[in-house]
């Protein structure tokens, strides 16, 4: 008995760790700005498509574009121009466009070429983690120092384009989301840590639900009993059967 109330309360104790546990997650998640405008969480990042009337996308030139994310940012807030850093990030542009905008088009990365490293990096010094590079980009005629890169919204690759000829592209702005209560959204970790709660609350039940019917019949294996399968008798058993009968 001693065995079960132990049971008992080591899977209580896990059902309130795995509550704490999912409010602690829930009161930690970030925001996306408040503006007015369309902000799309993803992975602890806001993104916003910038369109004109009837989800129409409006085209503006790298300088442009930079500066009217850049616009989006608050004080505590830094807002900046798209910049891709995994696949499953570059996946959720091109699956996300079709329900901003009409018909395919391609969106401006916040991308620079360095001439020191004779390679291309995002704004903010680091180098590409990820990327994406179309067929024909290897191909390219363009002077490095004058190459901008672009995205196509519906196939995700990326394109090297020309800086100084001003053409226009579609914008993605996106921001970090911001924090909650004083604190930053939830790390994996917390999410593993609810996984694992529930794997021990799983395993506790199981040895509570094993050792209960231990104690209720003495082993687990009593309950169970073989029975042969049923076989119909030879002609040599029928016939003993019909002399017996017959005597």
């Amino acid at each position: 008995m001693e065995s079960l109330k132990e049971c008992r309360l080591c899977s209580i104790y896990l059902c309130n760790f795995l509550f704490v546990v999912v409010c602690w997650q829930s009161t930690l998640a970030g925001d996306c700005p408040a503006d007015g405008r369309t902000w799309v969480p993803f992975r602890q990042r806001c993104y916003h498509f910038v369109h004109g009337e009837e989800d129409v996308a409006k085209s503006y030139t790298i300088d442009a574009a930079k500066n009217l994310c850049s616009g989006y940012g608050t004080p505590t807030t830094i807002c900046e121009l798209l910049s891709v850093q995994s696949a499953e990030e570059n996946n959720f542009i091109t699956k996300y466009s079709p329900q901003v905008w009409k018909g395919n088009m391609h969106v401006w990365l916040d991308m620079y070429y360095d001439s020191d490293d004779e390679d291309f990096k995002w704004q903010d010094e680091t180098g590409l983690s990820f990327n994406n590079w179309g067929n024909n980009s290897s191909e390219s005629e363009l002077i490095p120092m004058d190459t901008c890169v672009a995205m196509h919204s519906s196939t995700g690759e990326w394109m090297k384009v020309s800086c100084v000829e001003n053409p226009e592209n579609g914008v993605v702005c996106e921001t970090a989301e911001s924090k909650k209560d004083g604190k930053l959204a939830p790390s994996p970790l917390l999410s593993a840590l609810v996984i694992l709660s529930v794997i021990g609350i799983m395993g506790i039940s199981a040895v509570f639900w094993f050792l209960h019917q231990k104690n209720r019949h003495g082993s687990v294996l009593t309950s169970f009993e073989y029975h042969p399968p049923f076989r119909s008798p030879t002609s040599d058993e029928a016939c003993l059967v019909e002399t017996d009968d017959m005597t």
